[in-house]
């Protein structure tokens, strides 16, 4: 595994060697259910605990207002099915045309069951208009959630300056942020943006896959989506997973310091656009201003699934979009207005702090090969 050369970090990441090590030490030692009264039991509660205190501090959040989840798609469900409990207070409920299944998916049934859902339109950058934002917001509106982050191409949306737009012009509205691709690369203050609620995914931050976090300001109360036991605040029943909880722990305390990390990549991703744009079939979909962890391009010509297999073949691993679409062609890229063909051709390029330029020097001579190759066929 040590030749491969992967850039799919965006899909899933490589769970890091403190990750492994906590949930091991679990696993083998600290197996207690954490809602026992024994001692056995006080250390797995002390982990969890432990744990909770790690990943609030990470967003600058309190202890009690960091709940557990199995990931970023139950923590998107939790957050944004709670406006079926509040429409007494109003029907309209905005997002974005480009946001992930996991929400994307509530909002459909949000619709089925009477409310009135706006989906906001972004640029060709990937970017949401405030103005739009700010002309669909009214009294009636209970519910905004935006990505920090887009899983396909990188655009960074405006979260603080639309939570301020929301919070004047929706006193009723609760504010989500899916902050699945954001966290652990983008420094994120929560009181700072004003969110009252953001979700994060342990297995994009190089912790296993099957825990993930919400975090909900102690003002904002929503009901639960899981009852039974009452663990998590009675926010989500079911015992502990004390194993996956302490890696996310050393996951997050292997983070590297963000903003050196960000500057570092930020230079990886400009020598990848330089390198790509050297192969004339190549254009790119990913903005500048966007996280550099994400670079979607298109190979024009080439069919993305065609490239994708002929690159694995040398174990170089990417993708052809999100993993939740598994193939299917990117509604992101064509609501920004990129054309059909060039999404037949698209290529996500996801980097992390393992990325190399020698990994994208080996990449675009593939590429070369590939299209030089099918070219010929």
């Amino acid at each position: 595994m040590d030749n491969i050369i992967y850039l799919d970090n965006s899909a899933t990441t490589k769970p890091c060697d403190k990750a492994i090590e906590y949930m091991n030490t679990c696993l083998k030692e600290n197996w207690g259910n954490p809602s026992s009264l024994h001692s056995l039991g006080m250390n797995a509660e002390n982990t969890v605990t432990s744990a909770r205190e790690c990943v609030a501090k990470s967003i600058f959040a309190n202890l009690n207002e960091i709940i557990f989840t199995s990931g970023g798609t139950e923590a998107n469900n939790t957050a944004v099915m709670s406006a079926l409990f509040r429409k007494n207070r109003g029907n309209r409920v905005i997002t974005t045309a480009i946001e992930h299944h996991s929400v994307l998916e509530c909002f459909k049934k949000l619709e089925n069951n009477g409310f009135e859902v706006i989906y906001l339109k972004p640029n060709r950058e990937g970017v949401i208009s405030l103005e739009e934002l700010e002309n669909s917001l009214n009294p009636n509106t209970v519910l905004v959630s935006m990505m920090m982050v887009n899983n396909e191409v990188g655009s960074i949306q405006p979260i603080e300056q639309a939570v301020k737009l929301t919070k004047s012009k929706a006193p009723n509205a609760f504010f989500h942020c899916d902050a699945v691709q954001g966290y652990g690369k983008l420094p994120i203050n929560v009181k700072k943006l004003g969110v009252d609620m953001l979700t994060a995914s342990g297995h994009k931050v190089h912790a296993p896959k099957g825990i993930g976090f919400l975090y909900l300001n102690s003002k904002t109360h929503i009901p639960p989506f899981i009852v039974g036991g009452g663990q998590e605040k009675g926010m989500r029943s079911g015992t502990e997973s004390v194993p996956l909880i302490a890696s996310l722990q050393g996951a997050v305390e292997d983070f590297p310091n963000l903003e050196t990390a960000l500057k570092t990549t930020r230079s990886l991703f400009f020598y990848a656009k330089k390198r790509l744009g050297e192969l004339p079939q190549v254009t790119f979909n990913s903005g500048d201003n966007g996280l550099p962890y994400v670079l979607n391009i298109s190979v024009n010509g080439y069919r993305s699934e065609t490239l994708l297999h002929f690159l694995e073949m040398k174990e170089i691993y990417v993708s052809s979009g999100s993993a939740c679409s598994k193939g299917n062609t990117s509604y992101v890229l064509k609501e920004m207005g990129v054309s059909p063909k060039s999404i037949d051709s698209a290529l996500r390029l996801s980097f992390s702090k393992h990325t190399q330029e020698r990994h994208i020097d080996v990449l675009c001579e593939a590429l070369k090969e590939a299209t030089e190759k099918l070219r010929k066929a």
